[in-house]
């Protein structure tokens, strides 16, 4: 079948529109070149639109050229491979090439130069396969477009459940200034673009092919059609306007259809792809070689030999350059991508990346730092050249009085960022800078936006989950209680059908019946709030039952309370009045319960009102029945008031022994502790005075068990004061007056044995060796001295020349030690 070509077929304009300078010649005029094998390449994980790819390698790891080494990290995300055979020198933060300027995650391989290449699994014969199957080798060779902005290729291919790919239409128009890698590559490699073309219609199976190139092209035009040989697709030539090659641009042009705004060429059932995508998934399929290499173009006037070079994915740019002949006296702006769409690179460190079609290397008359933004004149160019047929002009208002949703409502985000309106600007205002701006404002609101709505979608699912929930408890409660109470009503009907046979049996009979009807009414008047909460038919039906179940309880209580013998006496008044005091003790508490609430309601304060007026009734109940209970028999003399008062006084000792151990206590603790001083001082002149007042007690045998204990005791603290401070490396003084306190309580405890009736007890001691005099003595000397210089040491303020008099002591008593304990 012979291919369509033919000038004379209809094609669209697009609006607006520009015609800047080609400068396609400086880098068109030589075929392509094979870049130099760096030694070091860097592999971004991120060289695409979407998920970062998943390191699947490990640093000091051997890999060879082709093999994978990033895993695609989800469906919008694509593979990356080593371009080279080499070892893994390190995985982490890398230089970018980004506007930014900042640095990305990246592989970093230190090539072998011996470019060994891994299995690889061509397939020739590919029309026998299916389409997953096909799609499946393009997501793994980690195909992403080589013409835009990166998308991964096998995502842009899948097809929709209820949209028909119709059209596939071919990128060759490549319309920025100086870039020429795709014109490079159809004349050179037509025969695998044609090739990859017919991998995609086998793929899409679309209704009809167009291959878009502009006329400014002929030699690629001229190699395409012949390599278009018993092919059905029509090539379109057509006249050279920037930005023709816009996705959106190129479907107008191509078939006069417009793609709505906001919306997508699939929605229209078109899809568009790059001729060098087409020529990669060429060698994915019938190769079976991955993303690894890409054409692109070194022009600038500040090159030497510019032209277009194969260079592998992940070579710094500067071996590039160099490769080029760069002369850095030369060099003004490092350019990556063209002049209009295009960023500045910020150092010739960054690496090469599936989307780089081009380094501008230019001279400062080249391109000329723009003049000093105007105030806008109003002319209204820029909506002239605006191909997307937008304002310009009221867009970098709304953009500079950030009016995000003006923005919106005049499509900012069918800007392609062309460039064109800037380009023709007389007062230099650089609009696509605050257009970028703007979108990403209106993408971060948004984001947060939605994050905000999510969490409030989950916070008000979890309280409706929550209400549910309780709501069935108390539903299942409610029903447990009906049942109780129907289960307790009956019990008590059959008890009240029998003859009481003797009257403690009718008390236990009268004492449940009361239980039974007291919480027969709690879970009617729960039933009661729940519906008033939550009314619902449900809880109608239990609260009716639950109520029939109280007045059954009731009924049966008052039977068998009708039925009992009347109670021949009357409660003691003691019991009355224990009643009354429990009930003031229960109001007490509820009223300081309330009487914390910060900020009660109405309800609460009237409930706080109501509290009071109960205490103060409950509390007169009380001093009402006190007077009618006759005095209790008095207790024995002061006994009571003497033991209050030797706790009173060991209460105060122990809080004053706490006090003092502070050792820096500020003005509110030394108040608190002379206010402790003089109430011990009272509680033990209180004390004094009462044990004055008693009885004296019978006299013991002169051996009282008592002062024996008591002497014991001490002995006992006194030795662990003296063992405690010892540790704690005390002052000599300190030490001597705890042994003088343990000499004592010694002594104390020997006289304490001699006038006890008790044996004296047998002393048995047993020495392991002779104690030497002097020697224990040295070893006081040494641990007083070691002692001595580790406190001066702790003491930051401690002089140097007592710190050296404290060594000079202790390596003295070292010494000695040492030549007393020699043989």
């Amino acid at each position: 079948m012979t291919a369509l070509i033919d000038h004379a077929q209809q094609i669209w304009d697009i609006p607006g529109g520009i015609h800047p300078p080609e400068q396609k010649t400086l880098s068109n005029r030589t075929p392509i070149q094979p870049a130099p094998l760096p030694r070091r390449l860097i592999l971004p994980l991120g060289q695409h639109i979407g998920a970062a790819a998943e390191p699947c390698v490990a640093v000091g790891e051997y890999v060879l050229k082709g093999q994978k080494i990033a895993e695609a990290n989800g469906f919008v995300s694509a593979a990356v491979h080593a371009p080279t055979s080499g070892t893994v020198s390190f995985i982490g933060a890398q230089p970018y090439p980004h506007v930014s300027g900042m640095p990305a995650a990246a592989i970093v391989i230190d090539s072998d130069g011996l470019e060994q290449w891994t299995d690889l699994q061509p397939c020739p014969d590919y029309r026998h396969m299916e389409a997953a199957e096909l799609l499946e080798k393009i997501r793994q060779a980690g195909i992403n477009g080589l013409g835009g902005a990166g998308f991964p290729a096998a995502v842009k291919l899948t097809a929709r459940p209820t949209q028909k790919t119709h059209t596939l239409i071919i990128n060759g128009t490549e319309c920025e200034p100086y870039i020429t890698a795709d014109d490079l590559l159809m004349r050179e490699r037509a025969a695998e673009l044609i090739s990859g073309i017919d991998i995609l219609v086998q793929l899409i199976q679309p209704d009809q092919v167009l291959i878009g190139i502009e006329d400014n092209k002929p030699e690629a035009i001229a190699a395409v059609r012949a390599a278009l040989v018993e092919r059905s697709y029509t090539l379109k030539v057509f006249p050279t306007k920037y930005p023709s090659g816009g996705e959106k641009q190129l479907i107008q042009i191509l078939t006069g259809v417009e793609v709505p705004s906001g919306g997508l060429p699939a929605d229209i059932g078109m899809l568009c792809q790059n001729v060098g995508t087409c020529v990669a998934i060429h060698d994915a399929i019938v190769l079976g070689k991955p993303l690894i290499s890409r054409i692109t173009t070194l022009t600038g006037e500040a090159l030497s030999r510019p032209g277009n070079v194969e260079a592998l994915i992940g070579t710094p740019v500067g071996e590039l350059l160099d490769f080029a002949g760069l002369d850095k006296a030369k060099l003004n702006r490092l350019v990556m991508g063209g002049p209009m769409m295009g960023f500045s690179l910020p150092d010739l460190g960054v690496p090469l990346i599936k989307t780089s079609n081009c380094l501008l290397a230019s001279t400062r008359a080249e391109l000329p730092a723009p003049p000093p933004a105007m105030p806008c004149i109003r002319c209204g160019e820029c909506a002239e050249a605006c191909p997307a047929s937008l304002l310009p002009q009221q867009l970098h208002f709304f953009a500079l009085g950030q009016q995000h949703e003006q923005l919106k409502a005049h499509n900012l985000f069918d800007c392609i960022e062309c460039g064109a309106c800037a380009y023709v600007c007389p007062s230099s205002i650089p609009l696509v800078q605050y257009y970028r701006a703007a979108k990403a404002d209106i993408r971060d609101l948004e984001q947060k936006q939605q994050k905000a709505e999510h969490s409030k979608q989950r916070f008000e699912l979890r309280q409706e989950r929550l209400r549910r929930e309780e709501e069935r408890k108390e539903a299942e409660r409610l029903a447990r209680a009906e049942r109780a109470a129907k289960a307790k009503a009956a019990q008590a009907e059959a008890a009240s059908a029998t003859p009481v046979a003797a009257a403690p049996a009718a008390d236990d009979q009268l004492k449940r019946l009361k239980i039974e009807a007291s919480m027969a009414q709690v879970a009617l008047k729960k039933a009661e709030k729940q519906l008033a909460s939550h009314d619902t038919p449900e809880l109608q039906a239990q609260v009716s039952s639950l109520r029939a179940a109280a007045e059954a309880a009731q009924k049966a209580l008052e039977a068998v309370q009708a039925s009992a013998p009347p109670v021949t006496a009357a409660p003691p008044a003691d019991e009355a009045l224990k009643k009354a005091k429990i009930e003031a003790a229960m109001l007490k508490a509820q009223l300081r319960k309330l009487e914390k609430l910060e900020s009660p309601t109405a309800e609460q304060q009237t409930e706080l009102e109501q509290t009071r007026q109960q205490l103060a009734a409950a509390e007169q109940a009380v001093e009402s029945l006190q007077s009618a209970v006759p005095a209790p028999a008095a207790k024995p003399a002061g006994d009571e008031a003497l033991k209050k008062a030797k706790i009173e006084a060991a209460m105060l000792k122990a809080q004053l022994r706490k006090l003092e151990k502070l050792e820096s206590p500020t003005a509110e603790q030394q108040s608190e502790l002379e206010q402790a001083r003089q109430q011990l001082a009272a509680a033990e002149q209180a004390l004094e005075s009462l044990q004055s007042a008693a009885p004296a007690p019978a006299a013991k045998p002169a051996g009282d068990d008592d002062a024996l204990k008591k002497a014991k005791i001490e002995l006992a603290m006194k030795r662990a004061e003296l063992k405690k401070a010892e540790k704690a490396a005390a002052g000599e003084a300190e030490l001597a007056t705890l042994r003088a306190a343990l000499t004592a309580a010694e002594q104390a405890l020997h006289a304490a044995e001699a006038v006890s009736n008790k044996p004296a007890p047998e002393l048995v001691r047993t020495d392991k060796a002779p104690i030497d005099e002097a020697l224990r003595a040295l070893k006081t000397e040494l641990a007083f001295a070691r002692a001595d210089l580790r406190k001066l040491e702790r003491d930051e303020q401690a002089a140097s020349e007592a710190l050296d008099a404290a060594r000079a002591r202790l390596a003295a008593a070292e010494q000695k030690l040492a030549e007393q304990q020699e043989p």
